[in-house]
């Protein structure tokens, strides 16, 4: 078993529910992309280069979801955090319901124009 496979099914359920639905949207948007486990967490590569990571927070019980080159992105700003992070930018959910498939597929296909 592939250590970001280990990562995934420890999480508690609330986590694992919204990481599996985030990758199971990012593989069909971009089925190019390999997800790794880099820095301790979930990341997508595209083009050998990092693309987002897949971050459970669970002191504030959110997944954020980083992308690398966020503060590129210029549409769904309303919905992106940067947070005193210089280059990324990220989508924030508390609950797999919560989570707009839209928005994040929109996010998405932008940053995937970055590549």
């Amino acid at each position: 078993m592939k250590l970001v496979d280990e990562y995934i099914i420890k999480q508690p359920e609330l986590y694992r529910e919204m990481l599996l639905h985030v990758i199971s949207i990012v593989e069909r948007a971009i089925p190019e992309t390999q997800l790794l486990f880099k820095w301790g967490i979930p990341y997508f590569y595209y083009k050998k280069q990092p693309f987002c990571y897949l971050a459970p927070n669970h002191k504030k019980e959110f997944l954020d979801i980083g992308f690398a080159r966020g503060f590129e992105l210029k549409e769904n700003q309303e919905f992106l955090i940067g947070e005193k992070r210089n280059t990324v930018k990220s989508l924030r959910y508390y609950s797999l319901e919560e989570i707009d498939n839209q928005v994040l597929v929109a996010v998405i296909e932008e940053a995937l124009t970055l590549y």
